[in-house]
């Protein structure tokens, strides 16, 4: 049986080549537990407003950050974080052409109260999955027991779920050692996403935003735009002739 195996960090409302790569998987492994990241996008994202881009941040709690995992970071509640980030995404996109489909479902998301990003951002891509019609296998490291790290961490997991091929982002060229992948019979793949160009508010496309910009102008055309002059997940097999 051919499984096509991808993983990511936990993103914060994801752009599109995230979602990319896990339409050319099978299964998609949440990897929860590594080391958080602030000046990555696990807390944090784009979206576009009449001024331009704009950053979403989520507030953590920071202290002993670089021994924790992201499933052990909480969400700074002292901040009233969640009505600033609805009203901005209210704000900017209530005229979007497909903004009604999904308000209520961002409105209750921002009434909660989160205490992990981890909750708050699995929450998220699960809905974000749904709606853009992507069904795949959705496991969660810290549930799981893989070892090593880096590349050895990633062909453990291959490994233990039964990998045909992985797909690594492009930084994954920086560490991934091919040779291991090939000792055991896993093909590699490291993503090229172009990036689309789609009908936006506010005048002049600007890419790499969160899914939801794309999401509220596109709504179920949304999936065949962000696949759009990219690999699927068929085109994939084929090429790596599994």
């Amino acid at each position: 049986m051919t499984v096509v195996l991808t993983a990511h960090q936990p993103l914060y409302l994801p752009w599109l080549g995230f979602f990319h790569k896990v339409a050319m998987s099978d299964t998609f492994c949440l990897w929860d537990d590594v080391q958080f990241a602030p000046n990555d996008f696990m807390h944090r994202n784009k979206i576009k407003t009449a001024t331009g881009e704009t950053w979403l941040t989520v507030p953590i709690l920071m202290h002993g950050h670089r021994e924790k995992m992201i499933l052990d970071m909480h969400i700074d509640n002292t901040q009233v974080w969640g009505r600033k980030h609805w009203k901005s995404i209210y704000f900017n996109y209530k005229n979007a052409p497909y903004f009604e489909s999904y308000c209520n479902f961002f409105e209750g998301v921002y009434d909660k109260k989160w205490d992990t990003i981890a909750d708050l951002d699995e929450y998220l891509l699960r809905y974000l999955l749904k709606e853009l019609g992507m069904s795949v296998k959705f496991l969660k490291a810290s549930e799981l027991a893989f070892e090593g790290k880096k590349s050895d961490r990633v062909l453990d997991m291959c490994v233990k779920l039964g990998a045909s091929a992985y797909i690594f982002g492009q930084m994954g060229r920086d560490y991934a050692n091919m040779a291991d992948f090939e000792a055991k019979g896993i093909k590699v793949y490291f993503q090229e996403y172009k990036h689309p160009a789609y009908a936006q508010l506010y005048g002049e496309f600007i890419s790499h935003l969160s899914v939801i910009d794309l999401l509220f102008n596109h709504g179920e055309k949304s999936y065949g735009l962000l696949m759009r002059d990219n690999l699927n997940r068929d085109e994939l097999t084929k090429l790596l002739g599994i």
